[in-house]
């Protein structure tokens, strides 16, 4: 079906990407439709193993340690271009470089394997909504829109890759990689670019991961008008983790999101308030998400 020009969803590790052919300009162009996501967002191409990341882009010797650090697994590069790479410019959205990965979870690299070509997989769910972590969550969202789910379970990272730039080095969005083990990797501290004047990577639009009710962050009591997504000590209707772990915290977020949703329409509440989460490890990205999903609405929602 990916070969032939359908999207396809799938389970990686971090979320369920929404997948089409990424040398397929018609394929690709079905993905924005089906999200309702802008033009000038690029998408990122997954690979089945480091090997095919040389005919799509250049590596320099910083990249080639962090792939060989890290992938398989949820980190993403954003690299320069190579000539006669084949990609529909969608993919990049007129950008000369290009977000790749490889994804550590076994259906995924299975399906890439088979597929024999990179595929585009932004994450599967209207654009600026909540992303998709459970097969469920992927037809609730997009429907029809999308020809076929491989439903591998619920994903175990549960937060987007994140994103670096390696010429010049900067990470461009917090995600599933703690930053501290890429700069202990690296042996020194990652510039910030997390939302630059030019869009340069996915999940850099400030208002982005949105629930369909306003959210409010760093919440510690209980208010009748919304539901309270708790952390650690603080008690709510839901909890990203009641023992305050990050790690289970970042795993559950988008799917408590989801549920908070559901919940606030059955209770009448009018907003999703959530606890306060440390800004340590995964947390910083976890707080990312969530600052975007606070941001004024000033794009159009589908």
């Amino acid at each position: 079906m990916l070969r032939d020009g359908a999207l396809v969803a799938f389970p990686t590790e971090t979320v369920y990407g929404l997948g089409a052919d990424a040398t397929s300009g018609r394929a690709v162009a079905r993905v924005f439709a089906a999200k309702g996501r802008p033009a000038f967002n690029p998408l990122i191409v997954h690979v089945a193993g480091a090997d095919q990341v040389a005919a799509l882009a250049v590596m320099d010797a910083t990249a080639r340690d962090l792939a060989a650090r890290f992938w398989p697994g949820p980190l993403t590069l954003v690299l320069p271009l190579r000539e006669g790479h084949g990609l529909s410019p969608l993919v990049t959205a007129g950008l000369d470089t290009v977000a790749i990965r490889v994804p550590a979870a076994p259906l995924a690299r299975d399906l890439l394997q088979r597929v024999g070509r990179p595929v585009a997989a932004p994450s599967a769910n209207p654009s600026g909504r909540v992303s998709a972590t459970r097969a469920a969550h992927v037809m609730d969202g997009l429907g029809d829109r999308v020809d076929a789910v491989l439903d591998g379970g619920p994903c175990g990272v549960g937060l987007e890759s994140t994103i670096l730039r390696t010429a010049p080095l900067a990470l461009l969005r917090a995600g599933g990689l703690a930053v501290e083990e890429i700069e202990a990797a690296l042996g020194r501290s990652l510039p910030r670019d997390m939302t630059p004047g030019k869009v340069q990577a996915p999940g850099q639009l400030s208002s982005h991961y949105a629930p369909a009710r306003p959210l409010r962050m760093g919440v510690t009591s209980r208010d009748r008008q919304a539901v309270l997504i708790g952390f650690g000590p603080v008690s709510g209707d839901l909890s990203l983790s009641e023992s305050g772990d990050v790690i289970e915290a970042a795993a559950r977020l988008f799917d408590l999101l989801h549920l908070a949703d559901s919940l606030a329409a059955e209770k009448g509440a009018d907003r999703i308030d959530v606890a306060p989460v440390p800004e340590t490890g995964l947390g910083r990205a976890i707080n990312d998400r969530l600052r975007r999903a606070a941001a004024p609405r000033d794009m159009p929602q589908p």
